[in-house]
């Protein structure tokens, strides 16, 4: 079987494409999530190097393609009502979209065997990778959700809405770290997981192969 050439080390880098928020939340907040493809060619590992390298989607953050990709938009209604001298917060929803962009190898069914479980291995883990992405967007969503559910009535709307402001921003803030998190945790275990995971599927090829 091939060995992993350099370049896949720094395949699994991710992308976000980050955010659009306009309103916010109250109870639970509305996610949705969609997916699209690329097609890449090539027949030896030093072709999906570069096919990935020339045809993944450019990342808004670093400029350089990635081999996978989330695109993440946060979003939403708020409104103040006023009561009893006060302002405060009324009905809240945020919504939250991701899609997610994947490869996909047409000559896959036209490789060889050794070739096929590299890249099986390879584009399994790229889509745990972006799932990933969507889902630590979902627990922000969430509590930022919650948290505007829970701002308390002020003197006037004006603070209100600086609350609003406040909070939303430093949920995205801590979104955005917590994403960066992820990837460079995953980026530096690569090697290693990549490894993991072959011979943990070289163990299941049936012996008599």
């Amino acid at each position: 079987m091939k060995q992993l050439s350099a370049a896949w080390r720094a395949l699994l880098a991710g992308v976000l494409l980050l955010p659009s928020l306009h309103g916010q939340a109250l109870a639970e907040a509305v996610s949705t999530k969609t997916y699209s493809y690329f097609t890449i060619g090539g027949k030896t590992a030093e072709d999906l190097d570069r096919e990935l390298s020339q045809r993944g989607p450019i990342t808004r953050s670093t400029g350089f393609r990635h081999p996978g990709a989330t695109e993440i938009k946060f979003g939403g209604e708020l409104t103040y009502v006023e009561k009893d001298g006060k302002c405060g917060v009324g009905t809240v929803e945020v919504t939250l979209h991701t899609k997610i962009l994947l490869p996909r190898w047409s000559n896959r069914r036209r490789t060889n065997a050794d070739l096929a479980l590299i890249w099986d291995t390879l584009s399994a883990d790229i889509k745990r990778h972006e799932e990933r992405h969507a889902e630590i967007a979902r627990g922000y969503a969430r509590d930022l959700d919650r948290q505007l559910g829970e701002l308390r009535p002020q003197s006037d709307c004006e603070k209100i809405q600086a609350m609003v402001a406040e909070v939303s921003q430093r949920v995205m803030d801590a979104h955005d770290k917590d994403q960066l998190r992820f990837d460079m945790v995953e980026s530096k275990n690569f090697d290693a997981r990549m490894t993991r995971l072959l011979k943990h599927r070289i163990q299941q090829r049936p012996a008599n192969r």
